[in-house]
């Protein structure tokens, strides 16, 4: 019998990516029918963690042979490597997808959320690094723009810090205006697949967050379908509207954020851990992507939650009031948190291994 995973694969166009570079997690998804993975500070500094003795003769090495780099310098060395090593193993799907699958996403530094110009360049030396890419910046203002500049290089970018209908809806006209430009200057455009990440569990999250903080009382339930709502107005937007960036769900909470989205034209970004849940569950694989979610529950959430309003209005927030939107606010901050982690595990090898030996 096949696994759940590989049965929506098989039966319908939705795909998967494994939501980690960790090689023996990638390995084993792809067995099942995963098509790319994703990577990010987080991501990595947890590969370390569980990987740190096979990673360490390399951190090591780095250092040994950059004798004044700062520990910033060696971490993005050490994301760059772990990166383009798990990119190696979906290549060939890559290769036989004619470039739409097979895609390793590597992240741009979040420190750089406000400034378009920091986020281009290392988008682009990201882009030369390996060939089955997507290069991921969050949907901040600044990051809406360098999405539009990065289309019209040739960069396939895979949006992420994404919640909410209007970031979605912004993100792929960014992307309609970069490859137009392109197309308009006979630049190749054939091997570009952009994706859009909206991460529908961290819209639950942050909704969650705003009922305990300010007391409103509803369903507990109805909670659990926030994401989900604003994930399937998103799509029903993209397919109407003919965009070329395809919507890539992310940030599980429970089976909705998988089950409700089989049957869709879409991908999503499954952690290994509920990969097996899913796989091992009673959920029965079939098409749900066009069921819509109980107006009720949207009625009620746009009663007693302004945030929940802004995220499934395609007009409710303007790119310059992205940055703002807390549940923006709070996946900046973990980036950012996880990063500093990352950094701290490389401050160690570089204090501790004064002869850096990788011992």
């Amino acid at each position: 019998m096949s696994k759940a995973l590989q049965e929506m694969t098989l039966k319908s166009p939705t795909e998967f990516w494994n939501d980690s570079c960790s090689v023996a997690e990638l390995t084993d998804a792809i067995s099942y029918g995963a098509s790319g993975g994703t990577s990010n500070p987080t991501i990595v500094g947890q590969v370390l963690k569980k990987e740190l003795e096979t990673w360490k003769p390399k951190i090591a090495e780095l250092i040994k042979n950059h004798p004044a780099a700062d520990e910033d310098f060696i971490a993005w060395k050490t994301v760059e490597a772990i990166t383009v090593n798990a990119a190696k193993l979906l290549k060939p799907i890559y290769d036989k997808s004619k470039g739409r699958n097979g895609r390793l996403s590597i992240q741009t530094n979040t420190k750089f959320y406000r400034d378009v110009k920091s986020i281009v360049e290392q988008a682009v030396y990201f882009d030369t690094l390996y060939p089955n890419n997507n290069i991921k910046l969050p949907v901040t203002k600044a990051g809406v723009e360098a999405v539009e500049e990065l289309s019209y290089r040739g960069v396939s970018v895979n949006a992420t810090v994404s919640f909410t209908v209007p970031q979605c809806i912004a993100v792929a006209e960014a992307v309609e205006r970069g490859i137009k430009r392109r197309e308009q200057e006979g630049k190749d455009v054939s091997l570009m697949s952009p994706v859009c990440t909206i991460m529908v569990g961290r819209l639950d999250d942050w909704l969650k967050i705003i009922a305990s903080k300010k007391g409103v009382i509803t369903d507990p339930g109805y909670l659990e379908w926030a994401g989900v709502a604003a994930a399937k107005r998103a799509y029903r937007l993209f397919k109407e509207r003919g965009y070329r960036t395809r919507l890539l769900n992310a940030a599980y909470r429970n089976h909705f954020h998988w089950s409700e989205f089989i049957g869709g034209d879409m991908s999503m970004t499954i952690p290994y851990e509920w990969q097996q849940k899913f796989n091992a569950s009673d959920v029965e694989v079939k098409n749900r992507i066009g069921d819509p979610v109980d107006p009720k529950i949207i009625a009620e959430l746009e009663k007693k939650f302004p945030d929940f309003r802004r995220a499934y209005d395609e007009k409710g927030m303007t790119p310059a009031e992205f940055d703002g939107f807390g549940a923006t606010r709070r996946t900046l901050l973990a980036f950012l948190k996880s990063y500093d982690e990352l950094a701290g595990i490389v401050r160690s090898i570089m204090i501790s291994d004064p002869d850096l030996k990788g011992e």
